[in-house]
């Protein structure tokens, strides 16, 4: 059986699918592009595809990532043709690897994020950041099952930033850009979490709601403050291609050379 690990995006209008209309898409792409899928066992067998930390519904990602196991080898690159091929617009396979390595999962410890506020200075929302980064916490509450829950929202954020205003944004048009990294916890933080806290701390409410997207997830590294690649390690496993076989020359003289 081989295992391969899948990046694709949501973006456009399909960042309003929720997680379950992914994945009837994506079951009817695995289909029409005739991939031999492995099935589980039981009465209703159904494809063995792992899906891993999903964005929110309503969101934008670059960075979205599965597993699917196959009964027959596939290359990544064909296969991820195969499926683009099949899938919708704005749910784009952007990079395939085989999986040589476990814990997938593991390694998606932290997200960023880009929020687009279309109606907020930048001064304001520097203001508002610099205030979120000053609290020692934040407390936000979120609609949960089981009610209302309070938490805190400043713990998990690692970084927290106003982007500088864009030279090709109009100044009639107000639109401030913040950059968000966030580590995986529980409870999940999530972006509109922060948005809340910056309206707790203060009083921070974009006019319309923001454009929120992913743009990568992964392995927080401490040392350099980066959320690194998960696919990385699969790839650095692959077996080195052999070296090219090189033919060797040999000169030979003709009959009488030599000779005096």
């Amino acid at each position: 059986m081989q295992r391969i690990r899948l990046r694709y995006t949501k973006r456009g209008r399909l960042r309003f699918t929720s997680h379950r209309d992914f994945q009837r898409a994506f079951e009817r792409a695995l289909r029409r592009s005739e991939v031999p899928m492995a099935y589980s066992a039981g009465f209703t067998p159904h494809p063995k595809v792992s899906y891993a930390n999903a964005a929110p519904t309503g969101t934008g990602s670059e960075a979205e990532f599965l597993e699917i196991a196959l009964t027959e080898a596939r290359d990544p690159d064909v296969l991820r043709e195969l499926l683009n091929g099949s899938l919708p617009d704005g749910l784009d396979v952007t990079d395939a690897v085989e999986a040589r390595t476990s814990g997938l999962a593991d390694r998606l410890t932290a997200s960023v994020w880009e929020l687009r506020l279309d109606g907020v200075t930048a001064a304001e929302a520097a203001e508002a950041v610099t205030a979120f980064n000053k609290a020692e916490t934040v407390e936000v509450q979120r609609r949960a099952k089981n009610g209302m829950r309070t938490f805190d929202a400043r713990a998990a954020v690692v970084d927290l930033q106003a982007l500088d205003p864009q030279a090709d944004r109009p100044e009639d048009r107000p639109c401030a850009i913040l950059r968000l990294v966030v580590r995986h916890v529980t409870p999940a933080v999530r972006p509109d979490d922060v948005l809340s806290g910056l309206r707790v701390v203060a009083d921070l409410a974009p006019p319309v709601p923001a454009a929120v997207t992913r743009l990568a997830q992964g392995l927080f590294d401490e040392e350099s403050g980066t959320v690194t690649d998960p696919l990385a390690p699969d790839r650095e496993a692959a077996p080195a291609a052999p070296p090219a076989a090189t033919g060797t020359a040999v000169a030979t003289a003709p009959e009488g050379a030599g000779s005096a």
